[in-house]
């Protein structure tokens, strides 16, 4: 499936639980689609990518909020598609600002105190790209914005949870330091990645409010029309069966990833197709029989 979809992790890195551009969508919309994404991973990519300092980084990425305040005489062919899609779907460059906003914080904050920071950046890192498409679709109501917004914040989490070993090795714990000092867990065991009762607790507490939270969108993808709602409820059916890996795994995220593979994409699709009488409790633990 990977050959025939562009993955957008919710911070427009290298993973999975966001598909775009699929054949899903409408021919007309794969283009801006694709032109986001585009632009929003080659920023993420001077964030996280190369050798750069870290006041290179900054540097590289004014220079991409500088292209944005000179769309009207854009000087790459990348912002000459940003100038396009913007115009022609009267997209918000706010959005784009907020994108560029999280991945320079990426270059400069490691650590998290509080939850409510975490949501922060969600707030810039996440949930412009689904207020991005929800304006591609025409479709921008408070309640749809809303909804959006906390499947993204909810996509952006999974991913950290996910990728709690891999945010380590760049020197980044997204986990909140308050809550790590509640259940007793250390900046030293995730680095000698030691998953016991305390980090499992930890754990155990960030699946859920990640499921509340993508609970909470949901209905965002039943009030869309076509393939576009569709598209909506595989990307919510993705991320929940994410959370059920890392509930199955133990909430051991270090031994082995929990990621979908291909063979996950056709429980993910059953289970986004519309169905007469469908079980609302889809996605939640213990829906499944199935194995990790």
């Amino acid at each position: 499936m990977k050959n025939n979809v562009l993955y957008l992790r919710v911070t427009v890195g290298h993973y999975e639980n966001f598909p775009v551009a699929s054949l899903l969508l409408p021919a007309t919309l794969r283009n801006p689609v694709a032109v986001i994404y585009r632009f929003a991973r080659s920023a993420d990519d001077i964030a996280d990518e190369g050798d750069d300092t870290p006041a290179a980084r900054i540097a590289k990425l004014q220079a991409y909020r500088d292209a944005l305040q000179r769309l009207a005489r854009p000087e790459t062919p990348l912002f000459a598609d940003v100038a396009r899609i913007v115009r022609e779907h009267d997209l918000p460059l706010s959005l784009f600002h907020d994108l560029l906003d999280a991945f320079a914080q990426d270059v400069v904050k490691k650590r998290y105190a509080t939850f409510t920071e975490v949501l922060d950046y969600c707030r810039r890192s996440a949930n412009p790209v689904g207020r991005l498409l929800l304006h591609l679709f025409k479709r921008t109501s408070e309640t749809e914005l809303a909804q959006s917004d906390a499947i993204c914040t909810a996509l952006q989490l999974i991913n950290f949870w996910q990728d709690v070993a891999i945010d380590y090795a760049k020197n980044r714990i997204y986990l909140p330091q308050d809550e790590m000092a509640v259940y007793g867990v250390s900046e030293a065991q995730i680095g000698a990645q030691r998953c016991n009762a305390d980090f499992s607790g930890l754990m155990g507490a960030q699946v859920r409010r990640s499921r509340e939270l993508m609970l909470r969108g949901a209905p965002l993808g039943a009030s869309l029309p076509g393939r576009i709602g569709l598209e909506i409820r595989a990307t919510v059916q993705g991320g929940l069966r994410v959370l059920e890996k890392i509930e199955r795994a133990g909430y051991d995220v270090f031994r082995r990833r929990p990621a979908l593979m291909w063979y996950d994409w056709s429980l993910v699709l059953a289970r986004a197709l519309p169905k007469s009488g469908s079980d609302p409790n889809r996605g939640k633990p213990g829906s499944d029989p199935g194995g990790v």
